[in-house]
């Protein structure tokens, strides 16, 4: 299951070709970005402007070192646009990983851009919009983690790509805060926007007791089939985090990926003191008009959740600074409901 991006933006040509292309590009737009300076000033971060650099960041590729206050981001990586809104940037460039559309985040981050950024592939970004960008800086902290990738956007401007252990998606948003503040030369910002965050969480688990210790499946329904998702990913560690303990017959699967597929013969994988679902790209009642989901014992108990707001759902998967703290408001009082 791979519920990760819209496949309307991926480019189709081969990484070499790209690589290519993007060589090319640079070539043409070194001397009109040189002679156009009040170009990217209007997105730069008035926070970073003053910041500590050479700031450098520790990353799966090696440490990479940003040399002055960033004026023109790409963000692309899931949830790095609106980890730079909230730590006071502006992308100029950004990937729309759960179709937005607009300017390509929820409403949690509604309202915070100046000026609608260029929207770009995820799987396969569009590497010749992203090079017409003139970027100085690009994002990548929460994404595969593929080399080929990685080495084609740093063939462009300073990437700052997964964290070690951090392939298939497998970050925190703490981790991700840190890293982007890092690059952006606001460490201070990063560091306040974390604990603001831990306290929140902190709360919650003092108003549940009742979560800590109990199982939870996350799972998510495609036209493919259903899944579930596995520690190390946003999800599972937004549930740890309040005092869950993932479903250990799901975790007892798990492979690389972000997530196992369920067959529908073996739906009762899903079991847990609570169940949690969400539709992607299909109806909520695909799931609980099912018959063979309505069967799973913690269904029948009427302990588990169909996510079938879109809102909430979206900010419970992206996983970010800003979405967390959304999720946490929205989504905890439905998870205390169904495990009553």
């Amino acid at each position: 299951m791979n519920d990760s991006a819209p496949r309307s933006h991926r480019a189709r040509r081969t990484p070499a070709l790209m690589a290519g292309v993007v060589a090319a590009l640079l070539v043409g737009l070194t001397a009109c970005g040189a002679s156009d300076d009040n170009a990217g000033s209007a997105s730069s971060s008035d926070g970073a402007a003053k910041g500590a650099f050479p700031a450098k960041v520790a990353t799966k590729f090696g440490e990479i070192t940003v040399d002055k206050a960033p004026q023109r981001i790409v963000a692309l990586g899931w949830g790095d646009a609106e980890t730079v809104l909230a730590l006071g940037g502006q992308p100029v460039g950004a990937s729309d990983w759960l179709a937005f559309g607009g300017e390509g985040v929820g409403p949690w981050a509604k309202g915070m851009y100046e000026k609608k950024p260029e929207i770009i592939g995820t799987l396969e970004p569009e590497y010749e919009k992203i090079a017409a960008l003139q970027p100085d800086l690009i994002l990548d902290t929460k994404s595969s983690g593929d080399r080929t990738r990685y080495d084609t956007l740093s063939k462009i401007a300073p990437t700052v790509g997964v964290p070690e252990g951090g392939d298939q998606y497998k970050q925190t948003w703490e981790k991700q805060a840190e890293m982007v503040a890092a690059a952006m030369g606001v460490p201070e910002k990063g560091e306040k926007l974390i604990a603001d965050t831990e306290a929140k969480y902190a709360d919650a688990v003092k108003a549940h007791p009742e979560f800590k210790g109990s199982t939870i499946t996350l799972g998510s329904r495609t036209s493919e089939g259903f899944g579930a998702y596995v520690s190390g990913t946003g999800r599972v560690d937004f549930v740890e985090r309040l005092g869950f303990e993932n479903n250990p017959a799901v975790e007892a699967k798990a492979g690389e990926g972000f997530s196992v597929s369920v067959s529908k013969e073996n739906l009762d994988l899903l079991d847990a003191d609570l169940t949690v679902m969400a539709p992607i790209g299909i109806p909520a009642t695909d799931i609980s008009e099912d018959p063979l989901y309505k069967a799973v014992p913690s269904v029948k108990a009427g302990h588990s959740l169909v996510f079938d707001d879109q809102g909430i759902s979206q900010a419970f998967a992206t996983d970010s600074v800003l979405s967390t703290a959304y999720a946490l408001e929205k989504v905890v009082p439905l998870f205390a409901e169904k495990l009553k």
